[in-house]
């Protein structure tokens, strides 16, 4: 039998929990960072085809907006559902079944003529993506040997890093010589690839007995969704009476939620996990980092084009140094990420990405390129050097039956605190006429220095993560 075909039982994996060794990580690695990066080149590779879609479907542009957030929603509101679905079925066919129907929806997407179908059809493939991503690093956990978990967690989020930069540029490529549905035919070898490798090298993970849970993984998905469409009205002005309403019925569906499912062992949103100190102060503390990273990452081509009068080739080229200090940070982390705290890797490289924002808030009026890329290239390095171990804190504060409930709750402060800094941004443009973007700056550099004294507080506790 072949090192690629090798299954989880066999000698390459000691134990169902002590990770795999030699070319089975290896492999199994690249199954799980293939899918990774499809479910994020997705996540927004279509916003740069927005105006062509809108006059290719007859759409308005603020209508057009919902091909992105169909998207971003559909991949929120079903990460703790399908995370704790994913501990009863088997993390690996998760990641399977979530390809699967990530690339059938891409051929609805594709082959869509108006924009109902395409937005249905992209929450379709959010769903799909939020299967990958739901376990993704649960999968980690046992791909990896515990003492070696920060490794894989930093390959990963090196992958996340590199999918979030390529999509846009991605889109760019493609844009250049075909039309917009070729944005997601290009999913289709992809995620082939990721498919072949998910079936022949993904490890056989331990299955819950414990029944689905129907009525609380809609009170989830009820809570989290009106919250954030309720928030969403709020930041834009728009409909208050009804997004207050929206935001009063996300709330109580928590609440019920909460009530619910009090006392079980793998409850779909783990109040139980956030009682524990460690997890708790990991969980906010990523949560904070992403509102940061968002304020940046919306406002900051807004200062460049609007602001500095630079072109959109230009503004591009400008943020691409985030993701490269990102990706800058990944040898040294790795390296660190098993060894050093949490409390300590992370609030330094917070403190490096809210120095990178303040000195990017307080640019002189007529900055060189060479000011703006070292300045940005600074944040991002940082940001890359905080992920990792935090995400490591949250998982190995979990006991291995709940670590599908872990992997759930690092991607929902991602995508919450990226939803949330989306949300203030929106918010900051609707209330200030004038320097909104710089304000965006300088609201990112205190999220940031926030979430950097949150960490540190690991210390004071004397806690090691």
């Amino acid at each position: 039998m072949n090192e690629l075909a090798q299954p989880a039982g066999s000698s390459s994996q000691t134990k169902s929990t002590d990770g795999l060794f030699g070319p089975a990580r290896t492999w199994a690695m690249l199954a799980v960072s293939l899918s990774v990066l499809m479910a994020l080149l997705d996540y927004a590779i279509a916003n740069v085809a927005l105006p062509d879609i809108a006059r290719d479907l007859h759409a308005s542009s603020s209508a057009s907006i919902w091909v992105v957030n169909a998207y971003q929603l559909a991949s929120l509101v079903s990460l703790l559902p399908l995370a704790a679905l994913g501990s009863k079925v088997g993390f690996s066919r998760m990641c399977q079944f979530g390809i699967i129907l990530f690339i059938g929806s891409s051929v609805l997407c594709a082959m869509a003529t108006t924009l109902p179908a395409l937005a249905a059809a992209r929450v379709l493939q959010g769903i799909g993506g939020a299967c990958i991503l739901s376990v993704n690093i649960a999968l980690v956990r046992y791909i990896y040997p515990h003492a070696e978990i920060g490794k894989g967690i930093a390959l990963n989020g090196v992958v996340v890093a590199m999918g979030v930069a390529l999509g846009p540029t991605a889109a760019a490529a493609i844009l250049t010589v075909a039309s917009w549905p070729w944005l997601f035919w290009v999913n289709l070898p992809l995620g082939a690839a990721a498919l072949f490798m998910a079936f022949r090298a993904l490890p056989t993970t331990p299955r819950s007995k414990s029944r689905p849970d129907i009525t609380g993984s809609v009170l989830c998905m009820l809570a989290f969704g009106a919250l954030v469409m309720g928030g969403d009205g709020l930041a834009h002005q728009s409909g208050t009476l009804l997004s207050c309403v929206l935001i009063a019925v996300g709330l109580l569906s928590g609440l019920l939620l909460i009530h619910r499912e009090s006392g079980l062992p793998q409850p779909i949103l783990p109040v139980d996990m956030l009682a524990k100190p460690d997890f708790a102060i990991a969980f906010m503390t990523g949560f904070c980092g992403f509102v940061a990273s968002n304020f940046y990452i919306i406002s900051m081509p807004f200062t460049l084009h609007d602001v500095l009068g630079m072109s959109p080739a230009a503004t591009g080229l400008l943020i691409t140094p985030w993701p490269i200090g990102i990706m800058s940070a990944a040898p040294l982390v790795r390296r660190l990420a098993d060894t050093v705290s949490a409390g300590v890797l992370s609030s330094i490289g917070l403190l490096m990405t809210a120095t990178g924002f303040f000195l990017l808030w307080m640019m002189p009026a007529h900055p060189t390129a060479f000011d703006i890329v070292w300045r940005t290239w600074l944040a991002g390095c940082g940001f890359g050097l905080f992920q990792p171990p935090n995400n490591r804190a949250m998982m190995v504060s979990a006991s291995h039956a709940r670590a599908g409930g872990a992997s759930g709750m690092v991607q929902v402060a991602r995508q919450a605190g990226q939803t949330c800094g989306a949300m203030g941004v929106a918010a900051f443009f609707s209330l200030f006429a004038q320097g909104a973007a710089l304000k965006c700056l300088f609201m990112a550099a205190c999220v940031a220095t926030f979430a950097a004294l949150l960490s540190s507080s690991r210390l004071l506790a004397g806690k090691r993560a």
